[in-house]
């Protein structure tokens, strides 16, 4: 591999990253607790490779270590992991609170960003009627089935949670793999891998 191209974002050094460390870094899903100072690590390790810069090795940590996916993974009696997937002390119930404080902050901002804009619009099945004519006593009377779905909030969704998804007209079950700013990626009964809008996840 004679490629020395530099990496030109935070998203090609991660990449990278989880292609040189992958029992440390990873490109999708769940992360792992970093060893705290694993900066100090990275660059010694990458000091001579031409492809990344310190100041966007900083800049792409941070953003890792910010991503909504990191902080879903830091739970209480988890060990840190070092560049080469080794454990090296567990992690604090200090760091555990402050990464629930900082993914409820980060969605809160979010999310309540989102509830300014007009609500989306709603999906209402159509019943067609059959050939045969239904008497009515009363003009003005109710659709005879109309399920009403309730919007799940995007705010307290959690990875590994089950859901339902609106596909098409009927809601489909399916289990939270990642949650991202913008949608969400699920795994449905099938087994099959999507990723959807978080108006359309309902319980």
């Amino acid at each position: 591999m004679e490629n020395s191209e530099k990496l030109k974002n935070s998203k090609e050094v991660i990449a990278y990253l989880a292609e040189r460390f992958p029992q440390c870094f990873i490109s999708s899903g769940e992360a792992k607790p970093l060893k705290i100072g694993i900066f100090q690590d990275l660059a010694a390790r990458l000091g001579e490779d031409p492809k990344v810069s310190k100041t966007l090795l900083r800049t792409a940590l941070r953003q890792y270590t910010s991503s909504w996916r990191y902080l879903h993974g830091l739970k209480a009696g988890q060990s840190r992991v070092n560049l080469d997937g080794e454990a090296c002390g567990e992690l604090t119930q200090e760091h555990v609170d402050h990464a629930k404080g900082a993914l409820k902050e980060s969605k809160e901002k979010v999310f309540g960003a989102r509830k300014d804009k007009p609500a989306a619009k709603k999906t209402k099945p159509k019943a067609k009627p059959q050939a045969k004519a239904q008497p009515k006593t009363q003009p003005d009377a109710q659709p005879a089935v109309q399920e009403e779905y309730q919007q799940a909030d995007p705010a307290t969704l959690v990875v590994a949670q089950n859901i339902r998804v609106l596909l098409g007209k009927s809601p489909v079950a399916a289990t939270i793999k990642e949650i991202t700013r913008d949608d969400v990626q699920v795994e449905l009964k099938t087994g099959m891998s999507v990723r959807v809008k978080f108006e359309h996840l309902i319980l």
